[in-house]
């Protein structure tokens, strides 16, 4: 060996310590990175476990659903057929939008259903009795289900906020033109503060012109009135880029200054009023056709005018995100009960599992109703049903084997 390839392998060696270091101290500071690494939490054991949940939470869905879509057609193919409904509207104005509103609806029940059955199966095969003599606790055997209820609440909570409320909109368009549900159309002295110390009434309002009759708008400076306008008609614009544009015809107006009184008319004018047509006609199930920042925004507008007509609204509002939650509160309840191996199979959890889903279905309901009717605050309401079955699934966890 000459002097040369030892004073190249010295080079070598010098400029790999300084890559080594230069690595080593990189490490170090990105260390954080490992704790982010989806590969540190998920392992091949729980990719199995959620392949399983997930592909049986929509097996679930696509036969129950399957199922009802049948007896829905059996049920409404005479009123399609007299109202000569087209096939197009059918497929996709109607079980398109269908099909995910009961989906969500039903949620909680297809993650009972979801879990029950896969995890009985597990249980069944001896699989949940391997993973706890290996060594993994019920703790740990948690997680994959835990995540999967994840997805499901994002997925859940997305589709409920902000996309079957559109389609909502179409599906009880479908509904009133072809299977004669007649909507709430027309609204009768109509009264409300669209301002602060604005006060506008209509006598007559119908939604299908987006056209009022009979219309006045009073504004008030402490507590005295300083203008007075009245209208025979006022049409809505609905061409218009911005909110609350309006056209009034045969108007006329009075302001009031101490003594003296000015009056102007005309025969037509644009003009801006705080209020549009949700405003004024309300129809049975309308919060379900709001997204949540419409919903959001809409409550606000309706409490700063002082109405108090917003409690289904807000109920609506906060049941989605509650609901959201019901994911894990079942998946919880749902793996305390399936995952120990008993004589009799699944059948005895399936029973068991759907009592807890209509009962946690049907106490949202009820709580809903105890909002409306009885002055239980809106978000207390949405959370009961949780809050109950919360203290289930812990009972439900201490009792699970281990």
């Amino acid at each position: 060996m000459n002097i040369r390839t030892i004073i190249n392998k010295g080079k070598n060696n010098a400029a790999y310590r300084k890559t080594a270091e230069l690595a080593g101290r990189l490490g170090n500071r990105l260390g954080w990175l490992g704790y982010v690494n989806p590969k540190r939490y998920v392992k091949l054991l729980d990719l199995y476990i959620i392949k399983k949940f997930i592909g049986t939470y929509f097996y679930s869905i696509a036969l129950i659903i399957s199922i009802s879509i049948v007896f829905d057609i059996n049920e409404n193919l005479a009123k399609f057929t007299q109202y000569h409904a087209p096939l197009k509207a059918i497929v996709f104005d109607y079980y398109m939008n269908f099909v995910p509103y009961f989906a969500n609806l039903f949620s909680p029940l297809f993650v009972f259903i979801a879990v029950i059955f896969f995890t009985s199966k597990l249980a069944g095969n001896s699989e949940i009795i391997s993973m706890l003599a290996a060594g993994v606790s019920f703790k740990r055997l948690m997680r994959p289900y835990m995540i999967s209820a994840a997805i499901i609440s994002i997925m859940t909570y997305y589709l409920g906020s902000y996309i079957i409320p559109k389609g909502t909109i179409v599906r009880q368009n479908f509904e009133t033109m072809y299977k004669n549900k007649k909507r709430n159309t027309s609204a009768e002295n109509v009264q409300l503060q669209v301002g602060k110390g604005v006060i506008a009434y209509i006598q007559h309002y119908d939604n299908n012109r987006k056209k009022g009759y009979g219309f006045c708008l009073d504004k008030f400076e402490n507590k005295k009135l300083v203008s007075h306008m009245t209208a025979s008609e006022i049409q809505y614009d609905t061409i218009s880029d911005a909110k609350y544009h309006w056209k009034a015809i045969g108007w006329r107006i009075r302001q009031l200054k101490g003594l003296r009184e000015h009056i102007t008319s005309g025969a037509s004018k644009d003009t801006v009023i705080m209020m549009e047509p949700t405003d004024l006609v309300f129809s049975k199930g309308q919060q379900e056709t709001f997204t949540s920042p419409q919903l959001r925004e809409y409550i606000g507008k309706q409490i700063d005018r002082g109405s108090s007509n917003v409690v289904q609204y807000e109920v609506e509002y906060h049941k989605r995100i509650a609901m959201s939650f019901a994911s894990f509160i079942l998946t919880t309840i749902g793996l305390a009960l399936s995952s120990r191996k008993r004589k009799g199979g699944m059948g005895l959890y399936l029973g068991i599992g759907l009592a807890l889903s209509f009962g946690y279905i049907l106490l949202q309901t009820v709580s809903a109703t105890f909002a409306i009717n009885a002055n239980t605050p809106p978000i207390l309401a949405a959370w009961i049903p949780n809050i109950i079955f919360t203290f289930v699934a812990y009972y439900c966890y201490r009792k699970a084997p281990n």
